[in-house]
């Protein structure tokens, strides 16, 4: 009986030092994650190249188990690659999560090079609406110049009256004739974004089941990057319905 005693006990403190050690495993390891209904309807509809329908099932996932490293992993590569249009912005979020879930994973390099992709992408977009807002600004500075020089033509003609004597010769700009009033030259000055704004928002978006940022920004015409940079304070996989985004200008 005591002998028995003692295996029992001897028997109890090896499982719980296999516990404690990590031998066996855990509720959140991959293996479980990858058992997850959500995640195995996704893997399944991938396969059929239904990938907006695996990205959705892949959400749902993260819904139930928000630690979920390989449901990050799948929806970062599904917004990189299989998205319509390419969502990066997106992506990177869902590798970083990727990373800091699973860091030692044997997909972490992937991971990595695939994120810096996306933000070399990410910073393609950025770089161009930079360039067109710059060319706006240059165009406002060059009508802001002729408006000035029109302004000092008509204080010129406004001194040569009050002292009747004839008006001194000006050069006339050779973009506005002489005969255009300054105000009309004033009012026909296009409202041009401020220098280093991406874009400007001119309307909003409420949010209705079943959006994403891809869905929204294909609706309106730009890119899902002009999109998130236009809402910096919204995640791009916890929109909510009912919430407002601001649509920038194509």
């Amino acid at each position: 009986m005591t002998r028995c005693c003692r295996a029992r006990s001897c028997a109890t403190a090896i499982l719980l030092a296999l516990i404690a050690g990590g031998c066996f495993p855990s509720g959140d390891s991959p293996l479980d994650e990858q058992k997850e209904p959500h995640f195995l309807a996704g893997k399944n509809l991938a396969t059929q190249m239904d990938f907006q329908g695996a990205i959705d099932s892949f959400e749902k996932a993260l819904e139930v188990n928000p630690r979920s490293a390989s449901a990050h992993f799948e929806l970062a590569w599904l917004y990189e690659n299989k998205a319509q249009p390419p969502d990066p912005a997106a992506a990177i979020y869902h590798y970083d999560r990727f990373l800091k879930l699973s860091p030692k994973s044997d997909k972490a390099d992937l991971a990595r090079a695939h994120l810096n992709s996306c933000k070399l992408e990410l910073a393609k977009t950025v770089s161009a609406m930079i360039s067109v807002s710059a060319s706006a600004q240059h165009e406002m500075e060059n009508l802001m110049l002729e408006n000035k020089n029109l302004k000092a033509q008509l204080a010129q003609y406004q001194a040569a009256a009050a002292s009747r004597a004839p008006a001194p010769a000006v050069q006339q700009s050779p973009a506005l004739p002489q005969t255009v009033p300054v105000r009309s030259a004033v009012s026909a000055v296009p409202a041009i974004p401020n220098r280093g704004s991406a874009s400007v928002a001119s309307r909003t978006h409420t949010i209705k089941p079943g959006e994403n940022p891809s869905i929204i920004a294909k609706e309106y015409g730009i890119s899902t990057a002009a999109l998130m940079a236009a809402n910096p304070q919204a995640r791009p996989t916890h929109l909510q319905v009912g919430q407002s985004l601001a649509i920038p200008a194509p």
